[in-house]
């Protein structure tokens, strides 16, 4: 059965299970660009502690370096360590609340595939 055969109510729950499985993929890149991010922030803070209070250290501004104080680096770090947390939890929850609503509209999809194979078609319940 193609999707133009497909009943309409059929064909919206499958229209909505494929805009939840995009959704999930963005949010899933997302959090995998963030995770990468944070790793190099965490390498950069570890190797700024091995850095001697006399050492010169250098912060990117766009393609230039230009020299900082090591505080300041290291407290701009932090910070972007912190969002970076913060941004992943975020988007942890998104994923899982994605993942439920996938789960329901594949029910969804498989009670209404059963319905329709079986006596008549099965009418989607009232939500």
């Amino acid at each position: 059965m193609s999707e133009q055969e497909l009943p309409p109510w059929l064909r919206e729950q499958v229209v909505r299970l494929n805009q939840l499985q995009q959704n999930l993929q963005a949010i899933l890149m997302q959090k995998q660009q963030i995770e990468v991010e944070l790793v190099e922030v965490e390498k950069a803070l570890e190797e700024l502690t091995k850095a001697g209070a006399d050492d010169a250290v250098y912060k990117s501004a766009g393609p230039v370096l230009i020299k900082a104080n090591k505080d300041d680096v290291v407290k701009d770090l932090e910070e972007k360590k912190e969002l970076a947390n913060t941004r992943v939890m975020v988007l942890s929850k998104q994923e899982t609340r994605l993942k439920e609503n996938l789960k329901e509209v594949q029910g969804k999809i498989d009670e209404m595939v059963r319905g329709a194979s079986g006596a008549g078609p099965a009418r989607p319940k009232a939500e």
